[in-house]
C-alpha cells in the first residue's frame, strides 16, 4: 500500500513539475521562458510576430491544445518574459539553436512543431539544421516568404483604404518594407488594420489586450528582426527536400501572410486544409482548427 502511494506521489510531481513554468538559460547566457502542458506528443510552439510571444496562444487556444500535445510554450530570446542576447545575435543559427537546447534541456527526443505566422520561417530554418529532432511540422497561417506574404498584403491594404493610385506602393524601386509600413502605418491610423487578418475589431481588441497583462514585455527582436536577412529568402524551395508530415492550414481571408501563401509549397507528405478564417485561428476559428489537427493527428499516427 505504502509503495502505491509512493508511486502515485512521484507521478503527480513529475506532472505537476512538467506544467510549470520555468527559465531555461542557452549556451550564451539568455533566459529563455519556457512553459510545459498538457499530454501527448511534444509540441514546441514557434510563434510569429515577430516578437508576439507564447501567452496568448495559451491563453486563447491552451485548452484545446493540451489535450492533444504535451505543448511547450516558449517566448523566444529578446521577445516578453525572455531576456536579450548581450552580442544581440538574433540569426537563424542561433535561434534553432535556442529550439535544440530547450529540446535537450527538457529531455524530449522528438516533437511536433507548431509555427504561426512568421513562425513559418523559423520552423523551416529549424528543419533544415536539426530535422532529425522534428516527428512533424503543423504550420499555422505561416508565411515561407516575407517578400511573397508583404506583397500580397499591398492591393488588400490599398483597397480597405481606398486607395486607387497604387503606383506608390506597387513600385519594386521603393524598398518592400517602406511600402508596407506605410501602408500599415495608414490601417492602424484609421483604425482599419484589423480588416488584415480579423473578422471583426472586437477580435483585434481581445487580442491586444492579451498583450497587456505580460508586465515590462520584451520588445527588442521585434525591434530587429526584419532587418535580419536571414529571414528574407523564400523557404518553399525547401519543402521538398523535406520528410516529415506536415499540416499547412491557411485561412481564405487571412491577408497578413496571404490567403494564397500555399501555391508553391510542396512538401511530400502534406495535409492542406483552407479554413474559413483570417490570420487567427486560434480566436476566431478554434472548432475548424481543431478538427484539421485531429485530422492531421490520425493520418500521421502522432
Amino acid at each position: 500500500m505504502k509503495k502505491s502511494v509512493l508511486l502515485l506521489l512521484v507521478a503527480f510531481l513529475y506532472f505537476a513539475a512538467q506544467a510549470e513554468a520555468r527559465y531555461i538559460e542557452t549556451s550564451d547566457g539568455v533566459d529563455l521562458y519556457v512553459e510545459v502542458k498538457g499530454k501527448g506528443t511534444p509540441c514546441l510552439y514557434i510563434h510569429g510576430g515577430p516578437g508576439s510571444g507564447s501567452h496568448w496562444l495559451e491563453k486563447f487556444s491552451g485548452e484545446m491544445l493540451e489535450q492533444h500535445f504535451q505543448m511547450i510554450y516558449l517566448d523566444q530570446r529578446g521577445v516578453s518574459r525572455s531576456t536579450s542576447p548581450k552580442d544581440g545575435n538574433y540569426s537563424m543559427d542561433r535561434m534553432t539553436k535556442d529550439f535544440e537546447e530547450v529540446r535537450t534541456a527538457l529531455g524530449i527526443q522528438q516533437w511536433v512543431t507548431l509555427g504561426h505566422s512568421f513562425g513559418g520561417i523559423l520552423q523551416m530554418g529549424y528543419a533544415q539544421r536539426y530535422p532529425q529532432a522534428i516527428k512533424g511540422m503543423i504550420m499555422l497561417n505561416t508565411s515561407l516568404s516575407m517578400k511573397e506574404s508583404l506583397t500580397a498584403a499591398i492591393p488588400k491594404a490599398c483597397e480597405i483604404l481606398n486607395i486607387t493610385d497604387t503606383a506608390p506602393y506597387t513600385n519594386e524601386a521603393i524598398p518592400l518594407l517602406d511600402r508596407i509600413s506605410k501602408l500599415y502605418g495608414e490601417l492602424r491610423g484609421k483604425d482599419l488594420f484589423w480588416k488584415m487578418g480579423y473578422a471583426s475589431h472586437k477580435s483585434i481588441e481581445v487580442m491586444n489586450a492579451s498583450f497587456d497583462e505580460i508586465p515590462n514585455w520584451n520588445k527588442d527582436l521585434e525591434n530587429v528582426a526584419m532587418t535580419i536577412k536571414d529571414y528574407r529568402g523564400d523557404f518553399r524551395g525547401a519543402a521538398p527536400a523535406m520528410k516529415m508530415p506536415v499540416l499547412f492550414f491557411y485561412g481564405k481571408t487571412d491577408w497578413m501572410a496571404g490567403p494564397a501563401i500555399y501555391k508553391g509549397v510542396h512538401f511530400p507528405e502534406m495535409m492542406l486544409w483552407g479554413s474559413e478564417v483570417g490570420h487567427m485561428p486560434f480566436l476566431e476559428n478554434k472548432a475548424d482548427l481543431e478538427k484539421a489537427i485531429v485530422s492531421y493527428q490520425k493520418k500521421y499516427k502522432l
